[in-house]
């Protein structure tokens, strides 16, 4: 009797519980950084800004000598960024730029706008046109960040913003995760090469291999170190010897095609000869063979050969997984709520991946054609919506949507 369907969560469940975080932190350059995933938390040696600063181009002064609009006090300094002030004598104002230190003495900053400068026989005098409020325009010290905050987490993923504010508490390095060493091939004999052979001379049954640059492309985004060990022939010996090499320098060896149980299916009594192998069939339409075993050291995972089952099954389990492996807690994908402007009304038994895209009017518009072997419809779409298995859409009902983006990031 064949196995029941393993419905997702319990499958990544399964998985991420054996994705313990890769060994090996590494300290690399701020500038370097960015997608890489950080190993130790980063802690503030100072506070930031470091002194009360102007938050205009405008006058500092001190609130008392201006007991109503239109006072006129005398100009005895200008601060520029990057320069300190003296002390503000009272019944005095000081021109000050947008960063620059608020001078001692001073409670509030007249923007420019609200201001008259009068150069006269005295010198500069400056017209206050409304009155200020104590503490107006000015960014107080440590606002933003505290003396001893932390300020990145220990496994966040590193945007341009995380980089951003690593820099402005001086860290030039960070300690981050090792980057995932990656295997990775294709089977199949069908499968040809774009630019080996043109079109015209494709011989009966060929296809062009796809999945193959896809898979390296979401593996490097990901920030993983991929070997690409091509297409290998549908020939028990030359798996076993590839995944064997496979094994030896790489944490993760992933495949698509030849998991499933087939005479031309290779791939599984290879990995099961040379360590061991769970096959899954997985409750999800496209996508449901999928495969994750043991070689060694090295994780295996093998994905189904139709091109949107092997994009979707990336997406939502090697995905999770590759970043798990680098330290990252928050690997669920997030879902929006939002208007199906289409109609599914027959339920499948499986939990569904629809393919759609925004529309003009708020809503989502479904792809027409939603086989596991039309990859347009993943470039056609945005998103796909997560069906639950066993539910009809009607036309404005409200669905579960995961962005491309999102994903893809």
């Amino acid at each position: 009797m064949r196995p029941p369907m393993k419905p997702l969560d319990d499958a990544l469940a399964e998985l991420l519980a054996q994705a313990q975080p890769l060994a090996g932190a590494q300290a690399v350059s701020t500038w370097d950084a960015d997608g890489r995933v950080l190993q130790v938390a980063s802690v503030s040696p100072l506070q930031v800004p470091p002194q009360d600063n102007s938050a205009m181009d405008g006058y500092a002064l001190r609130v008392a000598d201006v007991p109503q609009a239109g006072a006129e006090l005398p100009v005895t300094q200008r601060i520029a960024a990057g320069s300190a002030g003296q002390p503000l004598a009272p019944g005095s104002a000081a021109r000050i730029f947008t960063g620059a230190p608020v001078p001692p003495g001073a409670d509030a900053i007249a923007m420019q706008e609200d201001c008259e400068a009068q150069d006269g026989p005295g010198g500069m005098r400056v017209r206050v046109n409304v009155q200020p409020r104590s503490g107006q325009w000015i960014r107080r010290a440590g606002e933003d960040i505290a003396l001893g905050a932390q300020v990145l987490a220990a496994g966040t993923r590193l945007t341009p913003a995380e980089l951003g504010l690593a820099a402005s508490i001086g860290l030039a390095r960070l300690q981050v995760a090792r980057r995932p060493r990656v295997a990775l091939f294709s089977t199949g004999d069908e499968l040809v090469m774009p630019g080996d052979v043109p079109p015209e001379q494709m011989r009966p049954g060929a296809i062009y291999n796809s999945n193959r640059f896809f898979l390296r492309a979401l593996l490097l985004r990901l920030g993983c170190e991929v070997t690409d060990f091509g297409i290998v022939p549908d020939q028990r010996a030359a798996t076993t010897a590839a995944l064997r090499q496979a094994a030896d320098a790489h944490d993760l060896i992933l495949t698509s095609g030849g998991v499933s149980v087939g005479e031309e299916d290779h791939v599984k009594p290879a990995v099961e000869s040379l360590g061991r192998l769970d096959l899954w069939q997985i409750a999800m339409k496209p996508g449901k063979p999928f495969a994750y075993g043991r070689i060694g050291a090295a994780h295996f995972m093998g994905l189904p050969g139709n091109p949107v089952s092997s994009y979707l099954t990336f997406l939502l389990l090697v995905r999770p997984f590759v970043l798990r492996l680098q330290g990252v807690v928050g690997v669920a994908p997030k879902a929006t709520l939002l208007r199906a402007d289409f109609a599914v009304p027959r339920a499948d038994k499986r939990r569904e991946f629809l393919r759609v895209r925004h529309n003009a009017a708020g809503g989502l518009d479904l792809f027409a054609n939603q086989s596991s072997g039309v990859l347009t419809s993943a470039v056609w779409g945005d998103g796909v919506v997560d069906n639950p298995a066993g539910q009809t859409i009607a036309t404005g009902d409200t669905v579960r949507f995961l962005s491309f983006a999102d994903l893809l990031g």
